[in-house]
């Protein structure tokens, strides 16, 4: 879901000191530990929101991915009220190689509903880095766009003898919604060991649109996350072990058919990094197990009749071993290794009396594999102090199966579905690619407060197991297949061949004052990609009536795309110290154009020009801000899906809050004036669509007028 209220906020807050976490009477300074530092040549485009940034907005949204549209170039796919998927430059989540504390995590389900950052809640987030523009091949395989890392509370250790606590408690309401949540997070440690708990719990109703759009249907969610970290450090170099349970009862989605009644998933990560003198070491192991169902929430239809019952069981799991070898003189050696293993069932069981969805199970896939190693090496190297280059190549092996699928009968209703079953079976499953990436990276400073860099890639990205091996032809089955938010049914392609990219950025920074003072950044970039998946046009649904729906039926397949556009932002102090406080000016603007070059039509879910300004003042305990977003006409649209236009519009939000020492009370206005607009990367309304009766076709409104109220404390 997009999130537009206090979208400054993050770059505001980061760009000022905030006061140390407070501890207990006597101090005992903790040792915060990051073992994947950003290196040295990507120092231009890296953007880093660390906690401070992130508790001062958090009661404004419960979805992590849309934090980061506080970021130029970052926008977010509409999804469930904590499951949009991010865009950046154009690509979006399917194309962006996401981590959570340093793992891949993977999606099970057809929609995407549980995307990697859906498992995790701003509440307990404790940084979260993006690289925009030409990420190093250590970054990780197997996508063609930027980089996003998600990290939990790092280990803190005591210095001496005794204990240290520290913890920090939050709670948020949205009166839009009516959502609600308490989060928290608690630490004690001694100098060589620490346990942290981490748990968060979200709630909301259906949200309104702006000005007289009404209830946006398929809008609620509920959702608690719990994780526990142990944590060792000492001659054996750092210890961790960390597991956790996530449980979301139900999540609606407003552009799908289909809404989350169950997602389960428990995971265990384990960490340890030394260093051994001749080279540090870096090794990570991580196993997690999703359970997931969708089905209609009420306001889809309920469970009156039984529904359309899907389920996804997914497991996986691997490993990644790093070794940084300094080999010279400024000259470090970065070699590396990864395992990443995926299993995935994908069932639909029958509906008792009915004939369309039943008497059998629709296996959709069944027993499907996809196993990914990995290899790369890089030179990272610093030619004195104003000049470094980073070079690096890897090679990705990704080998995927499937079993045999069935159709949900034989019927006259099941033909074209019991026909497509037997032309997959008869077909070999079994796909295996070698994708070559390669980056080179320069920084060059040349003079103080000044950087400049410029990147080169060429990244590979297989298809995932959805895009290769969902195989019903059917109406219905095919309509249950995307990620897409636009109501059309998607066919997978056994023969797609894996996306090959091509990107360029340019990156300069200027700066002066320190964190405090003012700064600008431009970014230009561009992309051409070979063999992107797209979806070529197969036939119109129609109605009962054989009139045409207003959605088709499409199939994955290999074309060339070409993305292109600019990120610039800035800041700069109005006035900073003394009796009138800190007042502190910044703006931002992002400008993408993406193109289908086989097709010669635009791409689909291209952000339009996004131009941000935020006003912040600071004077002892009080802080205010005033955010202005505004988003041109969208009119480049693809005609493949029917994407709607949607029209130009401004929101203006107010942020407030003060702090009593460890306490902090915020409140926020968002979308000040109740402005009516659609959401550009929204897709359609399709819970307003089903409650309508099929007479409402409209793209999802944005949301309208809300006070969000937020408490946190720190200890």
């Amino acid at each position: 879901m997009k999130f537009h209220a206090s979208s400054l906020a993050v770059a505001l807050l980061a760009s000022v000191s905030q006061p140390a976490m407070a501890q207990q009477a006597t101090p005992l300074p903790p040792v915060d530990v990051d073992s994947a530092p950003t290196p040295a040549a990507t120092q231009a485009t890296a953007d880093r929101i660390e906690r401070d940034a992130i508790r001062a907005i958090q009661s404004n949204s419960s979805d992590t991915a849309a934090l980061l549209s506080a970021i130029a170039g970052i926008a977010a796919n509409t999804g469930g009220g904590f499951s949009s998927m991010p865009t950046i430059h154009g690509l979006s989540e399917q194309r962006l190689g996401m981590t959570v504390d340093g793992h891949p995590v993977d999606s099970a389900c057809p929609n995407d509903m549980n995307t990697p950052l859906s498992y995790t809640d701003p509440q307990t987030v404790a940084s979260i880095r993006v690289i925009t523009g030409v990420a190093p091949v250590s970054l990780g395989g197997d996508s063609i766009g930027a980089i996003i890392a998600v990290n939990g509370p790092a280990p803190r250790f005591a210095r001496g003898d005794g204990l240290l606590y520290t913890g920090e408690a939050s709670a948020f309401f949205r009166s839009n919604d009516g959502a609600a949540g308490v989060g928290a997070q608690v630490a004690v440690a001694s100098s060589s060991l620490s346990a942290t708990y981490s748990g968060s719990f979200a709630s909301a109703g259906r949200y309104w649109g702006g000005g007289n759009l009404g209830e946006v249907h398929s809008t609620e969610y509920r959702k608690t996350d719990h994780t526990l970290a142990l944590a060792y450090q000492g001659n054996l170099g750092l210890i961790e072990i960390k597991g956790g349970y996530h449980y979301a009862p139900y999540e609606g989605f407003p552009n799908q058919y289909m809404d989350m009644t169950s997602n389960k998933a428990w995971f265990v990560n384990g960490h340890w990094h030394d260093d051994l003198g001749w080279a540090a070491i870096d090794l990570k192991g991580n196993y997690q197990a999703v359970d997931h169902r969708m089905n209609f929430l009420p306001d889809k239809g309920g469970y009156a009749d039984g529904g359309m019952p899907m389920n996804t069981r997914v497991r996986s799991g691997g490993y990644t071993i790093k070794l940084d070898v300094p080999v010279a003189a400024g000259n470090t050696v970065h070699l590396g290794h990864e395992y990443h293993a995926e299993t995935l069932d994908d069932w639909w069981p029958p509906v008792a009396g009915s004939m369309m969805m039943g008497p059998n199970t629709y296996e959709n896939i069944n027993g499907g594999t996809r196993d990914r190693l990995g290899f790369y090496g890089e030179l990272e190297s610093k030619w004195g102090n104003r000049l470094s280059t980073l070079i690096g190549a890897r090679l990705d092996r990704v080998v995927m199966n499937t079993g045999q699928v069935a159709p949900y009968g034989t019927g006259m209703m099941q033909m074209a579905d019991d026909m497509a079953a037997m032309a997959f079976n008869a077909a070999d499953h079994r796909r295996a690619d070698d994708n070559w990436s390669a980056s080179a990276l320069v920084s060059w400073a040349p003079a103080s407060g000044v950087v400049a860099e410029l990147g080169y890639a060429h990244k590979a990205r297989s298809p995932n197991l959805y895009e290769r091996y969902s195989w019903g032809t059917g109406g219905m089955s095919s309509s249950m297949i995307g990620w897409f938010g636009d109501g059309n049914g998607y066919i997978g392609n056994l023969d797609l061949k894996p996306e090959r990219a091509d990107t360029v950025s340019v990156a300069v920074t200027a700066s002066g004052g320190g964190k405090s003072g003012w700064f600008v950044k431009v970014e230009p970039w561009y992309t051409h990609v070979n063999d992107y998946i797209d979806a070529g046009f197969v036939k119109n649904f129609t109605n009962m009536m054989g009139m045409p729906t207003g959605f088709s039926q499409l199939q994955f397949d290999n074309e060339e795309a070409a993305l292109y556009g600019i990120d610039v932002s800035g800041a700069v102090p109005l006035w900073n110290g003394g009796a009138l406080g800190q007042t502190r000016l910044t703006g931002s603007l992002a400008y993408v154009h993406g193109q289908n070059l086989t097709a010669h039509t635009p791409l689909y879910h291209q952000m339009p020009l996004d131009i941000k300004a935020g006003l912040t003042h600071r004077i002892g305990g009080f802080e205010g801000g005033l955010d202005l977003e505004a988003v041109s006409t969208k009119t480049r649209v693809d005609p493949a899906r029917n994407e709607p236009t949607t029209p130009a519009y401004a929101l203006v939000n107010l942020r407030t809050a003060y702090s009593w020492g460890v306490v902090r009370v915020s409140l926020d206005v968002e979308n000040l004036f109740d402005t009516a607009y659609a959401l550009p990367l929204g897709g359609i309304s399709l819970g307003d669509y089903t409650a309508s009766g099929g007479t409402v076709i409209r793209p999802v409104p944005g949301r309208g007028r809300s006070f969000n109220l937020g408490l946190s404390a720190r200890f």
